[in-house]
């Protein structure tokens, strides 16, 4: 465990995949000690009895380590040890999973209880890197609740507790891939991940200045970055898979290397951009070098990212809001057809592998149901919807895509 000292100190809640392999690099590159929180018992061991960990940083040029020192690390289970993190952190922030905020809410809560007790105490902002919009508010509201609900809270206003904490969402963009079972065994603590380090952060929802790390980018509009994130980066990713395990490819670079697969996904990427620059103002020139840099990281074959992992669950990734059908309903709100855009829900509705529960259950709904059930149950869709006329139509997953 490293000695006490004057840098100041972030506390993350969630040492994961993005809570290690993402926020611990970025809060260390920014003179940050990092105290890790989760309930993993041989990773919290790990890191505090080694005060440090490696990041693999995997290129197709190779491997680059790097090393996060100044580690802390808490099983959530010590509440007393981690409430008083909480109430001296200099900020904090949350990458715990959306099913899990609920579970992290007491412990923020208790924290906060104790750092509103100092009359001197700074403002703390509590930054969000969960897979929801809205995650800040959410978080807050359960935060709320749970400082009410604790008999030992200090009895602190509504209006003092928002103006003291703030909870600030992120868009992450970074791509982790999973730390294969053999590899955990060995070195709980061990993580790779593509180098890509930008991380927008709602600008209006800290609380005193933003923190100087690194990579965090303050953005007026997070909603705007949120809905890009969905409309080109989830889009495309999903796309590429459902296409890529068509074509009948493994992983995500060999779908890539498929000159047809990459014109579709080029295509669905070039019809939500125009999108996007259309409903929030995104500069066009910008929106395309933000679309080529991530089709140049679907090609990084270090990463090992198989097409199955990011096909993952198709039932919700044909959900009404979620990465094709709301990228699909967004191009038709801007005036946009989005013939490459329904070809990945075509694609994603003939996804059928047979380990994948979502895709055994999809599979048995078209064939007992038929398309138009999937489409109304799955995608949210009624027949008087636009998308539901263009989707009923025959599959033409396998058609060669338009140039």
């Amino acid at each position: 465990m490293p000695e006490p000292s004057d840098q100041p100190v972030a506390l993350q809640i969630g040492a994961g995949n993005i809570g290690r392999g993402f926020m611990g690099e970025l809060f260390a590159a920014g003179g940050y000690r990092v105290t890790f929180v989760d309930v993993d018992d041989p990773l919290i061991a790990a890191l505090d009895d080694r005060g440090a960990y490696d990041i693999h940083h995997v290129t197709n040029a190779g491997d680059d380590t790097v090393r996060v020192t100044g580690v802390r690390a808490l099983h959530a289970s010590d509440t007393d040890a981690v409430a008083d993190a909480i109430a001296v952190c200099d900020v904090a922030c949350t990458a715990v999973g959306v099913r899990a905020m609920e579970a992290a809410a007491p412990m923020l809560a208790a924290g906060i209880a104790r750092r509103l007790v100092r009359p001197d105490a700074p403002p703390l902002t509590v930054i969000t890197c969960e897979n929801l919009i809205g995650a800040g508010a959410h978080l807050q509201v359960l935060v709320w609740q749970a400082f009410m609900n604790q008999v030992s809270a200090v009895l602190v206003d509504h209006d003092t507790f928002e103006h003291q904490v703030g909870f600030a969402e992120a868009v992450v963009s970074r791509m982790v891939p999973l730390v294969p079972k053999e590899t955990r065994r060995r070195d709980p603590a061990w993580i790779a991940c593509e180098p890509y380090a930008r991380l927008p952060v709602d600008a209006t929802a800290f609380r005193g200045p933003v923190p100087p790390v690194p990579g965090l980018e303050p953005v007026p509009n997070i909603r705007a970055h949120q809905r890009r994130k969905l409309a080109t980066h989830n889009m495309s990713h999903a796309a590429c898979a459902y296409h890529g395990y068509r074509a009948g490819h493994e992983y995500l670079w060999q779908a890539m290397a498929d000159a047809a697969v990459l014109t579709t996904v080029r295509g669905a990427m070039a019809e939500t951009g125009r999108a996007l620059c259309s409903r929030f103002g995104f500069d066009p020139g910008e929106q395309r070098a933000h679309e080529d840099d991530l089709l140049a990281r679907y090609r990084n074959r270090a990463l090992g990212d198989q097409v199955v992992r990011v096909a993952a669950d198709p039932l919700r990734k044909l959900g009404p809001d979620d990465r094709l059908i709301g990228a699909a309903r967004l191009c038709l709100e801007e005036g946009i057809e989005p013939i490459h855009v329904l070809r990945a829900v075509r694609a994603a509705l003939a996804y059928d592998h047979p380990a994948d529960p979502s895709a055994v259950r999809l599979a048995a709904m078209l064939a007992e149901n038929g398309r138009g059930h999937v489409l109304r149950e799955v995608c949210g869709l009624s027949e008087a919807d636009p998308l539901f006329a263009r989707l009923i139509k025959p599959d033409d997953a396998r058609e060669a895509p338009a140039p």
